[in-house]
């Protein structure tokens, strides 16, 4: 029958004098001597005079430390070790092989069923306190482990919750940014404009519009933030406000002649404003790109701007590729900065694209960038595509291109010239 030198209560597994030690033999003399050593040693010991009283005794209340004989009628030590390691324990127990066994073979094998280690017979008081004292230390370990663990699974999940929160943000930040686009597609009677905006993550830093500058000129932008992420959307939505389509008294690239009709500042004055701007109202180190594009929708001219952005391109109704512009610094790096305004002139059939880098940049899975040529060609194929359904296409050849997945944001804005508008 099962003894026990310790008290009915649990205490905590503090140290060696509330270590619990195990003793399981068939021989009740060793059971005895044993037990008589560990106890005056101030360990907590409880006696099992076989492997199956030992499991029903471990299922309630797992040791720290197991000392069993190796040789037992029913179950070896061998097949109890095992056994004790298949049960769902929180903690982990220190398993020591008693045996007669010098082989190191034999050794060997126990070792490798999953005990910890061995104390040969006659069992000595030195050499036994020394095997429990390695245990103290490998379940000390073992302890902090667990407890750092435990910690860190704490600290993960309330990260967990965290981004989950800023996940949830995130996903309504883009319906709120996406918005920022309202209209897609307008149809002007001789012309229309088509807007693509996809950023790469939950929201980007590409924004795309058109506005009414008065009864016969549109303006049409294309816009690329440095960086990605909420920074550089929180800059897309102020620079939104700067350039309303819905309100023209807060277009900053509109104004009032004195006749009270509305007029615009030259591209290359509209890109100084916002870079004296965000250099002197907005402390932030990010800057972006622009492409600026005064339309005419009566004689087809184009004003153009381009600071930092890709080259806007003209397509002719015959299919020929143009691109335009000048380069030119983007907005907020460098006070001062000049931006030079280009003109072109559309025919009926043109089309004119600005585009943010996300599409020429994008890559294939050998690094190989789209380039302006694979534009032109992918512009050529599609050449019959006509708004909203030209950037479906292109988007689909794009997405053939990088499979599937853009590291960048990808946005357009497409004007396409179909006749002179009555003047």
């Amino acid at each position: 029958m099962a003894q026990s030198s310790a008290a009915s209560a649990p205490e905590p597994r503090a140290g060696p004098a509330t270590l619990r030690v195990m003793v399981v033999d068939d021989s009740r003399v060793q059971r005895k001597i044993l037990s008589t050593q560990l106890a005056c040693r101030g360990f907590r010991v409880t006696e099992a005079e076989s492997a199956q009283q030992a499991l029903a005794i471990c299922a309630e209340e797992p040791p720290d430390v197991v000392i069993s004989d190796w040789m037992m009628p029913g179950m070896t030590g061998i097949e109890f070790c095992q056994a004790l390691r298949a049960m769902d324990h929180d903690s982990y127990t220190y398993f020591i092989l008693l045996t007669s066994k010098t082989e190191t073979a034999e050794i060997a094998r126990g070792l490798e069923q999953g005990a910890d280690d061995f104390l040969i017979k006659p069992v000595s008081g030195d050499e036994l306190r020394a095997r429990i004292a390695a245990g103290e230390r490998i379940l000390g370990m073992e302890r902090e482990l667990t407890e750092k663990n435990r910690l860190l699974s704490a600290t993960l999940r309330e990260l967990q919750a965290l981004y989950d929160s800023v996940d949830r943000d995130l996903i309504e930040a883009r319906k709120l940014q996406q918005s920022l686009v309202r209209d897609r597609h307008r149809d002007f009677g001789n012309a229309e404009v088509s807007l693509l905006l996809r950023p790469s993550g939950h929201v980007g830093g590409d924004l795309v519009g058109f506005f009414p500058i008065n009864a016969r000129r549109i303006g049409v932008y294309s816009i690329d933030v440095s960086g990605h992420g909420i920074t550089s959307a929180l800059m897309t939505a102020r620079l939104a406000g700067y350039l309303s389509g819905t309100s023209a008294d807060q277009n900053i690239a509109l104004v009032l002649d004195d006749l009270g009709i509305y007029d615009a500042l030259p591209p290359a004055e509209l890109a100084a404003l916002l870079n004296r701007i965000v250099l002197s109202e907005m402390d932030t180190e990010t800057y972006f790109t622009l492409a600026y594009a005064d339309i005419d929708l009566v004689s087809g001219l184009v004003r153009l701007v381009q600071a930092g952005h890709p080259h806007p391109v003209i397509q002719t109704a015959a299919g020929g590729i143009e691109r335009i512009g000048r380069g030119g610094l983007p907005i907020g790096l460098f006070d001062h900065a000049a931006f030079e305004t280009v003109e072109a002139r559309l025919r009926p059939g043109d089309r004119l694209l600005l585009m943010s880098d996300g599409i020429t940049e994008a890559a294939n899975a050998r690094g190989e960038q789209l380039g302006d040529e694979g534009l032109a060609r992918i512009m050529r194929d599609c050449a019959d595509c006509r708004g909203e359904a030209f950037f479906e296409a292109l988007m689909r050849r794009l997405g053939e291109h990088a499979g599937g997945e853009f590291d960048d944001d990808v946005s357009g804005a497409l004007f396409e010239f179909h006749a002179a508008k009555g003047g």
